[in-house]
């Protein structure tokens, strides 16, 4: 569960899931024709779904900004003002977070039960494997037994190597798919309601991203020149996916890919935050997203089914715009 800044010619990670900053002004703009659509009686689609399979961000926002226009996209950018301001942790649970002191705290319930069926599993095996005659009661139970070292090496060594493994094994917990689906849903409604275009995402196992992408937001992140608006709006969208998990569950599973971003972030701005500031990021960040999450419930899961049915871009930009 994650989201990150992508180039535009690239989509690899950060894994990079991308994030787009508002765009300035277009040369060249199109003409805008009014077309009947199943989707938006009246309104033409077209030039936004051609933006988006052509991963044009800067088309996409056009596109979004004249449907805006004509009355139709009333959600895009709605939400466009941020700014920070100091948080405690008694407004998070105002809010509804729950448990918000341990939101920062990465979460190690996949792992730990990974390891301990993989611990468990070997251990039967080995104490069945004993009863064998021979030699074979020695060296079956040996080689099973090797197992369980091997993993924990593997995870000492190269943790990312299990990653794919503990991921697949996630997904036998009864609440793995909703919490996929609540929280890319997140990134991708606050991203919307921010004026920040998506252009593709993945509820896949080991692929859960929304992907937003932005030439100009991309080389500030690179040299370092994120300025403080530009950083606070980051700052919201990456904790979205958190906030919309701390609305609903006593634990938050997916916050580590989330805060790695966001530090990120707070890496490549300008000024440099003192530890102290970059807390006060992080808790103002999930009370905003928060807060924009839990007043546009409805919406929200109503973009998580369509996200859950596998639906396109433009068909979650409708399920927001009709929801």
């Amino acid at each position: 569960m994650s989201l990150a800044v992508v180039p535009v010619a690239s989509l690899s990670e950060l894994r990079c899931i991308g994030f787009n900053s508002h765009l300035t002004c277009f040369r060249n703009p199109r003409k805008w024709r009014i077309r009947s659509s199943s989707a938006a009686p009246g309104v033409d689609l077209n030039t936004l779904q051609s933006a988006i399979d052509t991963k044009d961000s800067k088309a996409v926002k056009e596109a979004l900004d004249q449907l805006r226009e004509v009355g139709w996209a009333k959600k895009w950018s709605s939400q466009p003002y941020v700014s920070r301001r100091m948080t405690s942790l008694r407004e998070l649970t105002t809010l509804g977070i729950k448990n918000a002191e341990n939101l920062a705290i990465p979460s190690v319930r996949n792992d730990a039960a990974f390891l301990f069926t993989v611990v468990g599993t070997t251990g039967f095996l080995g104490l069945l494997a004993g009863q064998l005659p021979g030699d074979w009661g020695f060296f079956v139970p040996y080689l099973i037994g090797s197992i369980s070292l091997i993993v924990l090496a593997i995870g000492s060594i190269s943790p990312g190597l299990l990653q794919a493994a503990i991921g697949g094994f996630s997904s036998f917990f009864p609440d793995y798919q909703d919490r996929i689906a609540r929280h890319e849903a997140a990134h991708f409604l606050v991203a919307y309601l921010l004026g920040l275009p998506i252009l593709g995402y993945s509820l896949d196992i080991g692929k859960e991203h929304v992907n937003l992408i932005d030439e100009r937001l991309e080389k500030l992140i690179y040299s370092g020149q994120l300025d403080t608006k530009e950083l606070d709006s980051l700052a919201v969208v990456a904790m979205a996916g958190l906030a919309a998990e701390g609305l609903q569950y006593d634990k938050v599973v997916g916050q580590s890919a989330d805060l790695f971003t966001l530090q990120r972030f707070i890496n490549r701005s300008k000024p440099q935050l003192s530890k102290d500031q970059q807390q006060n990021l992080t808790r103002w960040a999930v009370l905003f997203a928060g807060s924009l999450i839990k007043n546009n419930k409805e919406i929200h899961e109503a973009l998580m089914k369509t996200m859950s049915d596998k639906g396109t871009v433009l068909e979650c930009i409708e399920a927001i715009e009709q929801a």
